[in-house]
């Protein structure tokens, strides 16, 4: 297809997709003639994985680009190449002091956690400074989280993970389609799961308060 027709299917405007090759998030397409260019499936597959990670995920195009990096190499086994996308979404902690006693203390109570847990999880997953910073920011709140309420998050986490949210990812499929499929249930279907928090407390006030 010409870049004309790869733009209508993918809903991506031509100078965007442009700016995409430019980048190098995009691939060239097969040269035709000295102004002509043919695009195929895998370009449109690629279009969106970007907007995926742009749109949904808002993962700034330097982080995309590592992406696409780990999507391409086929070195890169799916389990990293999925944990790279996973970090990309990572929202990065708040700036603290070296020797912050406040910050290393929930640091450890986090790894601790996670070793208790089992989980198999990096030592430098964004996730771990994440959680940390949602402890410090309870401790300072006046409602320090206790681990018995920590592990019914984690447990209820794990359980949607493990019995749900995996099974979504086309894991012998194409690479650029799994790191797609997890961008887009990790963020939306997390949204889902805050809206249905939300739903679920005004019902079990209503239960409670209105009986």
């Amino acid at each position: 297809m010409r870049i004309s027709q790869l733009s209508a299917e993918s809903g991506v405007p031509i100078p965007t997709i442009k700016y995409y090759l430019r980048e190098g998030l995009l691939s060239q397409g097969e040269q035709t003639s000295a102004t002509r260019a043919e695009y195929g499936p895998a370009h449109l597959r690629r279009l969106r994985l970007i907007r995926a990670l742009l749109e949904v995920g808002r993962v700034p195009v330097a982080a995309i680009r590592k992406v696409i990096e780990a999507v391409e190499d086929e070195r890169t086994d799916v389990h990293t190449m999925l944990g790279t996308a996973h970090y990309a979404l990572a929202s990065p902690p708040e700036p603290h002091a070296a020797g912050d006693e406040e910050w290393a203390r929930a640091r450890d109570d986090v790894d601790r956690l996670i070793a208790g847990l089992g989980w198999r999880v990096g030592p430098f997953a964004p996730g771990r400074d994440e959680l940390a910073q949602t402890l410090v920011t309870l401790e300072r709140l006046g409602m320090p989280a206790t681990e018995a309420d920590l592990l019914v998050y984690a447990r209820t986490a794990m359980d949607l993970a493990r019995d749900h949210e995996m099974g979504k990812i086309p894991f012998d499929g194409p690479r650029d389609v799994a790191v797609e499929t997890l961008v887009i249930c990790t963020v939306m279907y997390g949204k889902a799961l805050d809206v249905f928090r939300r739903l679920a407390q005004e019902s079990e006030s209503a239960r409670i308060l209105e009986a």
